[in-house]
C-alpha cells in the first residue's frame, strides 16, 4: 500500500487524465489515501422517482424520461432548449454549457434520468442544467442508498468525482492498511476508521448514523487542535524583545490624565500582557472584550514598556476612518509623554506618506497607525517590537505573516483584539494557538442601549422620533441590508430609503454610505458624521467596525432578521458611547418565522455579547461569529461544534499528550485530515 504519494498514482484510476488529475489537485488531492478523506458536504435523495404531473417546485428530485427535440438559440449567451417528456408530461431544460458532441449523446439516448430543481417560468416547469444520465437501453434499478455531494473543481463534475472515490474505496481496507492512531479508550469504542469512513461515503440507508460521524470528528476536531499547538510551537521558538520594565510612570501619567479607574478586567488582562513581553518570545494574545469594554486603552497601555525599551509599535485597524479616530486618540494620550505617534494610509498624499515612512526606518515615529497599508513591502521599520491588530477577523492570516516578518531579525509580539466575543467551543477549536484575554467588565457609567422590535409598517412613526432627538442635538445611523432594491428582496435599499427620508425630513443633514462607494467618498461622509455635520447616517453594514461617535444615540436597522446576532450586537455597539440615553430600533419584517422571532427577542433581552455569540454559534454556526472568513482559515468535513462540543475538553488534554509524548502521530493526523492546508500553520 502506498505510503507516500506517487507521482500521477490518480491517473491509473478510470476517468483521470492529466486535466482531470489537475482539478483533483487544486481540491488538496493527491493520493488514494486523500480521495478517502474528501468527505461529502452533504446527501441527495435520489431512492425515489417523479413524474413531471408529480413534480414540486423548489426541491431537487429525480425523473426519467426521454429528450424529444432540442434547439441551439443564439444571443448573448448561447443556450441548449431540450424537450424532456415522461408518459404524464413535458418540461424544458435550459442548457448554457454544452458542446455539439453533447447534444448528439442526449438526442441518441434511449433514456435519460435527470436530478434537479424544477420551478416554473411564465407557466412552463422548467430546469436549470439538471444533472443527467444517459442510458441506452434499460436504465439499471435507482440508487438505494443516498446519493453524496462533494467539494468540488471547475472541471470536475459531481458524477465523475463520485465514480473516482468509489475507484478509490473499491480498492478495500487491506489495500490502504489505515493506521488506528488512537486507541480504544479514545475513540471510545466507537467503529473502525475504515467503516466509518465507508458510512459516510455510502451509507447504507438514509444520512450516516451518527456513531460513524463522532468516530471522524473526534479525530479531525484532534488534528485541527493539534495542527494550532504545532503552529503555536513553531511560533514561539522564534526570538522576541524581551522586556525588563512595565514603565509603570509613563503607566502613571497616562492615568492620570483620565477621568475614570481602570476596571479590574483591564487591570487582570494588562497583567497578562506584561507577563507575556518579559518572556523573550513572542506573544501570540487575543484581547477579547465586548462593545466598549475598553480595549483600545488597554492596548495604549501595553505599548509603553515596548516604546520605552527602545522599540516601535504599529496598530492596525480594518478601515481608514478608524485608523484615523485612533490616531487621534493615542495622539491625545501620548503626545504629553513625548511618545511620537504617526498615521499612514494607503491614500495619503505623496509627501507626507515619504515623511512617515522616513520616521519609521530612522525610528523617529515610535507608534504608527494605519489600515493594511502597513503590511506593503516599502514598509520599513527600524525596531519593530509590537504588532495590535484591531478587529483580526477582518484580516486574513497570510496579511498577519507578512507583520511578523517587519521585525528585523527580533520577532515583533502580537496582540490581536476583537470586539465580537469568542464563544468557548470557538477559542478550543478556531484560536487554540492563541492565548485568550477578555474584558468580561464594562466601565462605570455606560448605560445599556435600550433595544425595542418595532413593525416595519412604524418606519413614519420612528422617523417622527429621529426629529424631536435632532432638535435635542443627538444624531442616529439607519442601517438597511441591501444596496439597491431587487425583485427578489423586500428589504428596503439604502438609496430609495435615503430618498424617502430626505422627503420626509428635508430640513434634516442626512448621508448615505454602503460598500460599492469609493473608499474616499465613503470615508468623507463618515467622518462627516463622525464631526457632527450630519444628522442621520444611512448606511450599510459598513458602519459595523470604523466609526466612533459618542454623539449618536440612535440606531435604526431595517430587516434585522437578515443579520445575525453577533452583527446586530456590533451594530447596535455603534450608539451608548456618550451620555445620552441610547435605543437601537430593531425595525422587523411582517413575516418573520418564529426562529427569527425569538433571536431578536435575545437582543432585546441582554447587552451580553458572550451570551449572543454563544446562542449566534448555535443557531447560525461560526462563520456568523467569527465574520469575514480568513484567508487560510480551516473549516471543517465533518465535525460540528454544536453537535460536538462535549468532545473537546476530552481532545484538548488528548492533544496535549499526543503534543509532547507522540509527535509521529501529530504528524500523521495533521497529514491526514488538513493535508494541503498545512502551509498555513507556520503563520
Amino acid at each position: 500500500m502506498p505510503n507516500i504519494r506517487q507521482p500521477n498514482e490518480l491517473q491509473s484510476l478510470t476517468g483521470v487524465g492529466p486535466k482531470v488529475e489537475q482539478a483533483l489537485n487544486r481540491l488538496g488531492l493527491y493520493s488514494f489515501r486523500d480521495l478517502l478523506f474528501h468527505l461529502p458536504t452533504r446527501y441527495e435523495d435520489r431512492t425515489t422517482q417523479v413524474d413531471i404531473a408529480s413534480l414540486k417546485p423548489g426541491i431537487p428530485q429525480l425523473l426519467e424520461g426521454e429528450i424529444t427535440s432540442q434547439s441551439v438559440v443564439p444571443g448573448r449567451r448561447m443556450q441548449a432548449v431540450l424537450t424532456f417528456e415522461d408518459i404524464t408530461g413535458a418540461a424544458r431544460i435550459r442548457l448554457f454549457h454544452f458542446s455539439r458532441a453533447y447534444l448528439t449523446t442526449l438526442k441518441n439516448a434511449d433514456a435519460v434520468r435527470i436530478f434537479g430543481e424544477p420551478r416554473i417560468n411564465q407557466g412552463v416547469t422548467e430546469f436549470i442544467h439538471p444533472e443527467i444520465s444517459v442510458f441506452k437501453g434499460e436504465p439499471p434499478p435507482l440508487d438505494d442508498t443516498l446519493t453524496p455531494i462533494y467539494p468540488t473543481t471547475d472541471g470536475l463534475s459531481q458524477p465523475r468525482l463520485r465514480d473516482i472515490i468509489r475507484q478509490a474505496l473499491a480498492k478495500g481496507p487491506d489495500f490502504y492498511a489505515l493506521e488506528e492512531l488512537l486507541d480504544a479508550a479514545h475513540t471510545k469504542n466507537r467503529p473502525a476508521l475504515w467503516d466509518a469512513l465507508v458510512a459516510l461515503h455510502q451509507p447504507a440507508k438514509g444520512l450516516p448514523a451518527s456513531p460513524f460521524v463522532e468516530r471522524l470528528a473526534f479525530e479531525e476536531l484532534l488534528a485541527h487542535r493539534l495542527l494550532l499547538l504545532t503552529r503555536r510551537d513553531d511560533y514561539v521558538r522564534f526570538q522576541a524583545p524581551e522586556l525588563k520594565s512595565r514603565a509603570t510612570e509613563a503607566r502613571q501619567a497616562l492615568l492620570s490624565q483620565l477621568p475614570f479607574d481602570l476596571t479590574n478586567a483591564q487591570q487582570r488582562v494588562l497583567s497578562e500582557i506584561d507577563q507575556d513581553l518579559t518572556r523573550g518570545h513572542p506573544m501570540l494574545r487575543l484581547l477579547q472584550g465586548d462593545v466598549g469594554s475598553g480595549k483600545t486603552l488597554v492596548a495604549a497601555l501595553a505599548s509603553l514598556p515596548v516604546i520605552e525599551a527602545g522599540f516601535q509599535v504599529a496598530l492596525m485597524a480594518p478601515t481608514e476612518l478608524l485608523s484615523e479616530q485612533h490616531a487621534a486618540q493615542f495622539s491625545e494620550w501620548f503626545r504629553p509623554l513625548g511618545i511620537s505617534v504617526g498615521w499612514l494610509t494607503g491614500s495619503m498624499k505623496a509627501q507626507p506618506r515619504r515623511t512617515i515612512l522616513e520616521q519609521l526606518s530612522n525610528g523617529a515615529c515610535q507608534i504608527v497607525i494605519g489600515t493594511h497599508a502597513l503590511f506593503q513591502d516599502e514598509i520599513v521599520f527600524k525596531r519593530l517590537g509590537l504588532a495590535i491588530i484591531d478587529e483580526q477577523h477582518r484580516f486574513g492570516v497570510a496579511q498577519r505573516l507578512l507583520l511578523r516578518e517587519k521585525g528585523q531579525g527580533l520577532t515583533p509580539h502580537q496582540l490581536i483584539m476583537t470586539a465580537t466575543p469568542i464563544p468557548r467551543t470557538l477559542a478550543m477549536t478556531h484560536f487554540a494557538d492563541l492565548d485568550v484575554s477578555t474584558l468580561d467588565e464594562l466601565p462605570p457609567g455606560r448605560t445599556p442601549v435600550d433595544t425595542r422590535i418595532l413593525s416595519q409598517a412604524r418606519a413614519s412613526e420612528i422617523t417622527e422620533r429621529l426629529d424631536t432627538q435632532f432638535n435635542e442635538g443627538g444624531q442616529a445611523y439607519w442601517v438597511c441590508t441591501l444596496i439597491e432594491e431587487t425583485e427578489q428582496s423586500v428589504a428596503e435599499a439604502a438609496e430609495s430609503r435615503t430618498e424617502k427620508l430626505r422627503l420626509q425630513l428635508p430640513h434634516r443633514r442626512i448621508g448615505l454610505v454602503h460598500g460599492r462607494m469609493k473608499a474616499d467618498d465613503k470615508s468623507q461622509v463618515m467622518m462627516a458624521f463622525a464631526n457632527g455635520q450630519l444628522d442621520l447616517l444611512v448606511a450599510t453594514t459598513v458602519i459595523e467596525v470604523g466609526v466612533n461617535v459618542p454623539n449618536a444615540n440612535i440606531m435604526v436597522i431595517e430587516n434585522p432578521e437578515r443579520l445575525g446576532l453577533a452583527q446586530l450586537h456590533q451594530l447596535r455597539g455603534r450608539v451608548g458611547r456618550g451620555a445620552r440615553v441610547s435605543f437601537c430600533m430593531l425595525l422587523a419584517g411582517e413575516t418573520i418565522s418564529q426562529q427569527s422571532r425569538d433571536r431578536l427577542n435575545l437582543l432585546k433581552e441582554t447587552n451580553d455579547g458572550f451570551v449572543l455569540a454563544e446562542a449566534d454559534l448555535r443557531l447560525r454556526g461560526p462563520g456568523d461569529v467569527t465574520g469575514t472568513r480568513q484567508t487560510g482559515e480551516l473549516s471543517f468535513r465533518v465535525a460540528d461544534l454544536a453537535e460536538h462540543a462535549d468532545m473537546l475538553d476530552e481532545i484538548a488534554e488528548l492533544a496535549e499528550m499526543i503534543r509532547l509524548e507522540h509527535t509521529d502521530i501529530r504528524e500523521q493526523l495533521i497529514e491526514r485530515w488538513i493535508g494541503h492546508e498545512e502551509h498555513f500553520a507556520h503563520v
